[in-house]
């Protein structure tokens, strides 16, 4: 320093581009196979909240070596659960993201430079899924984008038990780069969801007063074949495709099948 005179920094060194804080939430219920991968590519953000339905198997364990906040709740149903995570959050951006997805490097950089000047209040993410470990590029789910980065102030999740989403009051932009979504690693593991995936959604159905014959049923799980394999050229990705469309279809058809049953 010069006597009688104060150096001060250079303008560069005020000039500032720090993205809005962000924190990741996460649900759990007995993940060890996915949430490593998660969190791994989860290290940028600045908390990590996960909440936990009392996992019985190595999730808790691997949470906390990742230095996570935990916490555990009874199962609400998808979006409250997700609600509830939201809630633990310190910061009011969040980045919703599920057990089995990972964010790309492409995707963290896009979603830094976004919160640098955010325009929106929410943002959806383009997500490429794998199915028996085999990217899926059609089937309609060339066209999937949830809503997963948004700004709490603004909305939060609804409350259905099943296929919950984001609702939110203000402008909503959409990124490109892509969150990768390993979704069922074995067809065992597809049929296993698809059982639970019916049973909730047949509920949910049954208590808005709604009814199912067996033919409707029958008929449904058919329209969803044709619209994945044809009309959105799940023959495209091969054999893929085909047991995607199948076993999808067959999901279709056990949720109204369980609707008929349940309103008989």
């Amino acid at each position: 320093m010069i006597k009688g005179k104060i150096i001060l920094p250079s303008k560069a060194v005020f000039k500032t581009d720090r993205r809005q804080q962000i924190s990741a939430t996460i649900i759990t219920k007995n993940e060890e196979t996915n949430i490593a991968r998660c969190l791994k590519s989860l290290d940028w953000v600045d908390e990590i909240v996960v909440v936990d339905s009392f996992s019985t198997d190595k999730t808790e364990k691997i949470c906390r070596q990742f230095k996570c906040q935990f916490f555990q709740s009874e199962w609400l149903g998808y979006g409250c659960t997700k609600n509830v995570a939201v809630k633990h959050a310190s910061h009011n951006w969040i980045l919703s993201i599920d057990a089995d997805e990972e964010v790309s490097p492409a995707l963290k950089d896009r979603i830094e430079k976004e919160l640098a000047n955010p325009q929106a209040v929410g943002y959806r993410l383009k997500r490429r899924s794998f199915y028996l470990g085999k990217k899926i590029a059609f089937c309609g789910w060339q066209r999937d984008y949830p809503l997963r980065l948004f700004d709490r102030r603004y909305g939060a999740f609804n409350d259905k038990p099943i296929h919950e989403g984001v609702e939110l009051a203000g402008t909503i932009s959409r990124i490109e780069e892509p969150l990768f979504h390993y979704t069922y690693p074995t067809v065992q593991s597809h049929i296993l969801k698809m059982d639970k995936y019916a049973e909730l959604a047949a509920e949910q159905a049954f208590a808005n007063g709604k009814t199912a014959s067996f033919v409707g049923a029958l008929v449904r799980g058919g329209v969803r074949f044709f619209k994945m394999y044809y009309w959105q050229a799940g023959f495209l990705d091969g054999k893929y495709g085909l047991l995607l469309a199948y076993n999808s279809a067959f999901g279709v058809y056990l949720k109204y099948l369980k609707l008929w049953e349940k309103s008989r």
